[in-house]
């Protein structure tokens, strides 16, 4: 039961280390479409300076919010799978040291059991046929 918990929490932990990967690689992916979104806005603001940028100047706002607020959101879910990660490991070192400890206590049973039975049978051999 233990190996098989330790099979599933190493295959958890690798899973999380893919997803933080991932989580990684979509805000460098959103944090470059932003960049290239405020350059092409401020080309675009430039290349109006005698018209009205108003209306682009609102529009660019909104996006710029609510693009904002999901690498926010990102953020968060990368914080929560960070913590997961840490509570995933926390309870693997648990599982380990329990599997250790069981393991020695194993042991130690295995010896009084062994040193039972030859008492036992050293006490037969003392008793007359």
């Amino acid at each position: 039961v233990l190996a098989q918990e330790n099979t599933q929490i190493r295959d958890l932990q690798q899973e999380n280390r893919e997803l933080w990967v991932s989580l990684e690689e979509h805000q460098d992916a959103l944090e470059l479409i932003m960049s290239k979104y405020r350059k092409q806005m401020l080309q675009l603001l430039e290349g109006r300076k005698g018209e009205d940028a108003e209306p682009v100047l609102k529009v660019h706002q909104a996006n710029s919010v609510e693009i904002e607020s999901q690498i926010d959101r990102i953020c968060e879910m990368g914080e929560v799978m960070r913590k997961a990660v840490q509570v995933d490991d926390d309870q693997f070192f648990k599982v380990q040291e329990k599997l250790a400890q069981l393991e020695l206590e194993n042991k130690e049973l295995r010896e009084l059991l062994s040193i039972s039975k030859e008492s036992f049978e050293v006490e037969r051999e003392d008793l007359p046929d």
